[in-house]
Formats: structure tokens, sequence, C-alpha cells
């Protein structure tokens, strides 16, 4: 998506509509996974602010050889496996601040889309019964001129897949748009009937026919991992627009999360599970972590800038509560700074948006110390506004319901710790320095962090 947003023209006017490539739940997401999430999410937001009437549909792969495979493994039926995962996906959302998808589809429940389409395609010239009796229906790339457009490539330059099956094809770089049930060791439940055997649909099959169902024909915006561009995207858009389908007008790939330079995935078992990084990390500091860079910049993980996400939020964070204690909670602005609205505009540009929010904190921190109220409740509610738009607001009740049972035990840890305040006040009023220091230390013990302002003493915790 590498144009202006301005310049931004949908389909229908005033209103997006989105389609990206949800997870093959075969395990746990990782970071890598849901760095997607989170730049569809903050998109999703930015339209929404622009005035835009916003409609989201993400699948969910649930037929896979993968999962047939590691169901297999634990001695569980496929789809229990997969729905297990496909619950650790929907926490993750929820986990990392994320607004759920429009609808959220599932390709086991979209078997009569995909065989209108592969009948389309077979009606069309443009795929064929495999000639070997598998049952396997395959696209014929060379039938279509434009295949290879959105990767740039040329089909004779073109490679087959290293671990594609060769069998019932006229060409080795022909895919599947389904797949004949040829293991008699794979469960009866895990094929459907269809005019060429019982089988079920090939990975890239599944998004055409669903985004399709949702979105119609023509939709706006088309999107996943820098990964899928080649095959799945180019296989996505070559079989829809074979079948006279116009498909997505724009693309967008998000780049990878690396480790020690290297994509984080599950084949490499070097993925960061959510649900491990955010026992480590604030939640919403994770968020920061993916949202500051550029979606078409690698990010590379580590601690250390999993840490400096944390200080940084925690330094916003401060602003907004020293604001606070001046002008009390103030509703976000209604309009956002013109420097933060271009950067946005810019191909969803994060990292100058960032620079506006830290230019703007730094601007609110010093008219507290220079005492100008009314240019502090404009800083606060310009922080609030694009930390709203970047899906950060500390406010938001997303992050109250993320939080599950630690966000009901919020008010009663408030409450000790301020106890403990009143008691080194009292402390300190009666001169009873060590006591008072005693109390500041074993609080500092538990990682809450006291600072003593000229409205009263103020805490936080450290991370």
């Amino acid at each position: 998506m590498t144009h202006r947003t301005r310049e931004f023209v949908p389909v229908v006017p005033g209103k997006v509509s989105i389609y990206h490539c949800g997870l093959t739940v075969q395990s746990a997401p990782h970071l890598g996974h849901i760095r997607k999430e989170v730049v569809f999410d903050v998109l999703r937001r930015w339209l929404a602010w622009s005035g835009y009437e916003v409609k989201v549909v993400a699948n969910v792969t649930d037929i896979d050889d993968k999962i047939l495979r590691k169901s297999a493994e634990q001695g569980v039926e496929w789809y229990a496996l997969a729905y297990r995962f496909e619950l650790e996906l929907h926490k993750a959302y929820q986990a990392l601040g994320c607004l759920p998808p429009t609808y959220e589809p599932r390709a086991t429940g979209h078997i009569p889309e995909m065989l209108e389409l592969v009948q389309q395609l077979i009606d069309r010239g443009h795929a064929y019964v495999a000639e070997d009796g598998s049952g396997d229906v395959y696209f014929d790339v060379r039938s279509w001129p434009d295949y290879g457009r959105l990767s740039g490539q040329r089909v004779a330059d073109m490679a087959p897949a290293e671990d594609s099956d060769p069998r019932g094809k006229r060409d080795p770089r022909d895919f599947a748009l389904w797949k004949g049930r040829t293991d008699s060791s794979e469960p009866a439940t895990a094929s459907w009937h269809t005019p060429w055997g019982r089988g079920r649909p090939g990975w890239h099959l599944e998004c055409s026919a669903m985004a399709g169902k949702y979105l119609g024909d023509e939709f706006d915006i088309h999107g996943g991992g820098l990964d899928l561009r080649f095959p799945h995207h180019e296989n996505e858009l070559a079989q829809s627009t074979a079948a006279g389908r116009p498909f997505a007008r724009y693309w967008m790939h998000n780049a990878w999360v690396t480790a020690a330079g290297e994509k984080m995935s599950k084949s490499l078992g070097n993925g960061a599970l959510v649900t491990e990084v955010t026992r480590q990390y604030p939640a919403r500091a994770v968020r920061f972590y993916l949202v500051a860079p550029h979606y078409r910049s690698a990010i590379e993980y580590s601690d250390t800038s999993l840490a400096e996400a944390t200080a940084s939020l925690a330094r916003i964070d401060s602003f907004l509560d020293r604001a606070q204690d001046v002008v009390g909670e103030t509703a976000p602005a209604t309009q956002l700074p013109a420097d933060f609205v271009a950067a946005m505009d810019d191909d969803l540009g994060t990292p100058a948006a960032m620079a506006t929010l830290y230019t703007t904190v730094k601007t609110g921190n010093q008219a507290i110390e220079a005492g100008d109220t009314a240019s502090v409740r404009e800083a606060y509610a310009a922080v609030r506004a694009m930390l709203g738009v970047l899906g950060l607001d500390p406010f938001d009740p997303v992050w109250s319901e993320s939080a599950g049972a630690g966000a009901a035990l919020e008010p009663v840890v408030d409450g000790l710790v301020k106890a403990l305040l009143d008691q080194r006040q009292e402390a300190r009023a009666r001169k009873d320095y060590p006591a008072a220091d005693g109390i500041r230390d074993a609080l500092a013990a538990l990682g809450v962090h006291v600072e003593d302002t000229p409205q009263g003493p103020k805490w936080s915790v450290e991370h």
C-alpha cells in the first residue's frame, strides 16, 4: 500500500472493505503473527478516524496439512486442535487491544463457495482435473498471462516450490485448487464430496472464496505478512481474476518480526509466543513495540527493544498522570495535530506520527512546569487522541477488558499503596524519617516507584 492514504479512493464512497489473511491455527500465535493483526488494527482505526465506515474480514484457516499431521501426533481430532488454537488467537487479539474483525470466517464453513470457484475456473479453461485419478484440481498458470503481476515475476523464471507435489500437474508451477483424498489414514471428516472425488481445499482457494463471499468480487484492501505476497497472494489474485472477479484494488504487506536476523516462525522454533511476552512486559508496551516502526520495516525481537518500548510508554503515561493532576480527566481531542495526520496519511507512517506524539508530550511537560493550564489541557487531549488512533490510549476500555482478573485487583492494589503512602506522609509529618524511608524502600523492593510532587506523592510500577 505504498500510496498516500489521502489519495485512497474506495470502491464504495465512504466505506472501506479490508480482507487480511488470518492464521493457520496449528499452534499458538507468536509476535510475528500478531504484528499483522496490530498493523491492520491501526489501519482500521485510522480509516475510521478519517471518516470511513470500515468492514474487516479476517479468515481462519482451520484445515491444513500441518493441522492434520499435528492432530495425529497428539492423538486429538483435527478440528479440536484447530479450535483450541483459534481461541488462543482470540486471546492474543484481546491481549494486545485489537478490535475483533467485522467477521472471521473459517475455511471449513465455505466449501460450497470454493467448489463454485473451482468449477468457474475449469469452465473458463484456467483449471484442470488431474488425469491420474487423484481427484486433484490445479490452476494452469500458463493459461493466465497476468500470473506473476503482483510479485513482479515471469512464469518462465519461477521455480516450483520445494515441497510441492508434482503428481498430476501439467506444469510443475501449477498450484492446487483442490486436493484429492488419497491417504486412507486421514480422517474422513477432513474431506468433502466433490464432482472430482472426496478431498479438501487448497490454501490459496480458501481466501479467494471467503473474500468474495463477504466483500464481493471487488474490494478495497487485501494484505498480510510479506511472506504471503508470493505464492499465496499471487495465487489468490490469479485465480480470482481468471474467474472474472476484479478482486483487491490495493495490497498491503507488513515486514517480519525477526530473531537474530531470521524471520520469526514456527518451523525455525524462534517464535516469541504472545502469551509469554505479555507475561514479561505490559501488553500495551508490546503493542507499542509493534506499532512504532513502519509496517514495511522489519523488527528485530529482543528484550532490550521491549524494555525500551516499556520505558517509552511509561514516559508518555507519566505525562498523562501529571497532566491529569492539573486538569483532571479530559476527553481526547476531536482534532489531531497536523503533523500526525500527515504522517498517518503517508502510507501509515507511524514513526513520524510517534515523533509528533513525543513532541506533544514534551510540550505538555513544559506547560506543567510553567503553570500554563490551558496548554496542559490541549496537550493532554491531543496525546490521548493520538494514542487512541494507535490503539494505545490507557483509558480505552479494551485495556481493562484485556487485563482480565488483574483489572479487578487494580483498585485493591491502589488502595493498599495509598494507605502505605498516607502512613509515610504521617511519619514525615512527625519527622520520623527512618520510618518514612522504610516504607518507601519496602515499596521499591516490590517494584513500586514513589515520586514526591507538589500535589503529593505519586506511585508507579517499575518494569
